[in-house]
């Protein structure tokens, strides 16, 4: 099981504080280092000292870390023209010396686009799907050959497709909780399917959606990822758990309910039961970004029984 560290900075981070937080992902000897792609705070946060980029930072971690991977759950396909998005990540990729990896969705949140006056289309799915094909289409064209493509939303003429990432292949992350075209549309295009916040049974049954869609479209069962996404509150004892769960305004009992929360003991055996039901990756979403003795503790006492 591999532990990713995934943050949200929307709610309140500065670019040093996520470099602070991406190296020591890097040192404590996690997989990765992932962010959210949002432009403005949810619930009761302050948001201060405001937003911050997705790719710019990460082609800013890029240069200051040497070995975690860097990716997005998820770029908001409604955020960037997917020329754009192609050649941006590609460059990122460049940057890291090849350790990048694209989450992206169809964006959902529709106060964020109303604050920063991005358009919010009614054909979200459809131009996630168009998105999808153009951005691994341009990768995949080879070097002195052009790409071209005609869709509902986006049409390219003669693109060079350029530049060329350094991997011979991004891995593409494509996730949800949707019953019928997410697992079509991870069957295409997926490296690794994420299930964000979902519940063993609900992860489970949506495992299973993905895995029909990709033998039903030709793919080895093994040929994706299956990955989590869930809060994590972890302490030594029970008076540090509720600490932490105070600092970040949520209770404990629906922490260990619907998160990664208790000693190290309980999360090592919730981590294990979704294990079981065919998750080989977690990402463990940070909320207090200045607890780094949090990392530390998840490093010594959790990732080191699961490796």
């Amino acid at each position: 099981m591999d532990l990713r560290i995934f943050t949200e900075p929307q709610q309140g981070a500065s670019y040093d504080t996520l470099l602070t937080v991406a190296k020591a992902t890097e040192d404590l000897g996690f997989d990765a280092f992932f962010r959210s792609d949002h432009y403005l705070k949810m619930g009761d946060a302050d948001g201060l000292p405001g937003p911050t980029d997705a790719w710019i930072t990460l082609a800013g971690l890029a240069r200051e870390t040497r070995r975690i991977r860097l990716g997005t759950l998820m770029t908001a396909a409604t955020f960037r023209l997917p020329g754009v998005l192609a050649i941006q990540v590609a460059q990122v990729d460049q940057m890291s010396g090849g350790r990048v990896e694209l989450g992206l969705g169809a964006g959902w949140f529709a106060e964020e686009h109303a604050a920063y006056g991005i358009p919010f289309p009614k054909e979200k799915f459809s131009r996630l799907e168009e998105q999808l094909e153009i951005v691994t289409g341009l990768w995949a064209t080879e070097p002195g050959e052009t790409f071209d493509f005609h869709g509902k939303h986006y049409d390219l003429t003669k693109s060079p497709a350029l530049p060329k990432p350094a991997q011979s292949r991004i891995p593409v992350l494509i996730g949800g909780h949707g019953a019928t075209r997410t697992p079509r549309l991870a069957a295409r295009h997926a490296d690794e399917f994420n299930m964000p916040f979902g519940s063993l049974e609900d992860s489970q049954t949506q495992f299973g959606r993905v895995r029909a869609a990709a033998q039903e479209a030709g793919r080895a069962a093994d040929a994706i990822t299956f990955s989590s996404a869930l809060v994590v509150c972890v302490g030594k004892d029970d008076q540090e758990v509720a600490r932490r769960a105070a600092a970040i305004g949520r209770e404990v009992e629906e922490l260990k309910a619907n998160g990664l929360a208790g000693t190290p003991a309980e999360v090592v055996d919730k981590i294990g039961r979704y294990a079981e039901v065919g998750s080989r990756r977690m990402y463990l979403q940070i909320l207090d970004l200045d607890d780094l003795d949090h990392l530390e503790l998840i490093s010594a006492q959790v990732q080191s029984q699961l490796s």
